[in-house]
């Protein structure tokens, strides 16, 4: 779940309480091209403020101005983009269509329930009994996915990704504050107690002891990143050593051109096999010229997504090379 849905559940939860009429909107089903995936959120406000997005903008005024349409506790579906002639309407991609579920009357206790789950860190499947309306909540694992059955409707709410930093650097700060925000539960260490007492970065959960120590206690799986930023290479290896060893999709360091390839040679000399020195990325982030923290950790988390969502990119310096060519 990203921090936009999540955003959106907060806003409806906060609407009920002030009084106001509130609907959920989910996308339920995605057929062809679509804006945004099975699961994305919206709410919108009995005056039509909306919230969130259920198709990067091409449906939600229709269903902002056909709210009234749908009330009492039942689940109503409404889909877009069945005909050419509706996707051109709409805006929505060639061949696109989508369905979205509309909840007119959420319970307050289960809008707080399944927010109490995600604040704690669970990844959450939500049960949408489509003949009542009735939530039911349980355990998810980070690859399910939106289920829609003719009984059921499922999504899937929670941090699907997981990021481990390694050091409390200004870099580090960057990347909890805006990995955050693209669907990563942030866990850092940093051994030196200066660096733990400068922390600020909100919502990040600190892991104590020893960076090596600090991985294998986070468990990295398919769905986990794990970058040293710590600039001391002692730390930073340490990590490395058996973040390259684990599951993680995404392990990367940062530092120069002349570092990366020390670190490539030091790490050699330990119990790993080339292939897995292979997978550390480093310099790690996209060439864009950076050179603060905040641009630095902007670069590392477009490589990141990147590669997240399986695109492949051109690196810089071979792009150059044949247009000089």
């Amino acid at each position: 779940m990203q921090s936009l849905d999540l955003d959106v559940l907060e806003r409806l939860r906060d609407w009920r309480r002030a009084g106001h009429r509130a609907w959920l909107l989910t996308v339920a089903q995605t057929f062809g091209a679509s804006p945004r995936p099975p699961g994305s959120l919206a709410a919108m406000r009995d005056d039509g403020i909306l919230v969130g997005s259920v198709s990067g903008g091409c449906i939600e005024d229709d269903l902002v101005a056909r709210r009234e349409e749908y009330t009492g506790p039942v689940p109503r579906f409404s889909a877009y983009g069945v005909t050419a002639e509706e996707a051109r309407r709409f805006g929505l991609p060639c061949g696109g269509e989508l369905e979205v579920i509309v909840e007119p009357e959420v319970r307050m206790e289960d809008i707080e329930a399944l927010l109490a789950r995600i604040g704690a860190g669970d990844v959450v499947a939500r049960h949408v009994d489509l003949a009542t309306g009735a939530w039911t909540l349980a355990p998810a694992a980070p690859g399910d996915e939106c289920e829609r059955t003719a009984e059921r409707f499922t999504s899937v709410h929670g941090p699907r990704w997981r990021m481990l930093v390694i050091g409390g650097s200004e870099i580090a700060h960057y990347l909890a504050e805006v990995a955050a925000t693209v669907d990563f539960q942030v866990f850092v260490c940093d051994p030196r107690e200066e660096y733990k007492a400068a922390w600020r970065a909100q919502g990040a959960r600190w892991i104590d002891g020893m960076p090596d120590d600090a991985v294998l206690a986070f468990g990295p799986d398919g769905h986990s990143v794990v970058l040293t930023v710590s600039h001391d290479p002692k730390l930073d290896d340490m990590a490395l050593l058996e973040a390259l060893k684990s599951e993680a999709f995404y392990v990367g360091a940062v530092g120069s051109a002349r570092t990366s390839a020390e670190r490539r040679k030091r790490l050699a000399d330990f119990d790993l096999t080339p292939s897995q020195v292979a997978r550390l990325r480093g310099p790690v982030g996209l060439s864009i010229g950076s050179r603060t923290p905040p641009e630095i950790a902007v670069a590392i988390l477009a490589d990141l997504i990147a590669a997240r969502n399986g695109v492949i990119l051109e690196k810089a310096e071979g792009a150059a090379q044949r247009k000089r060519a």
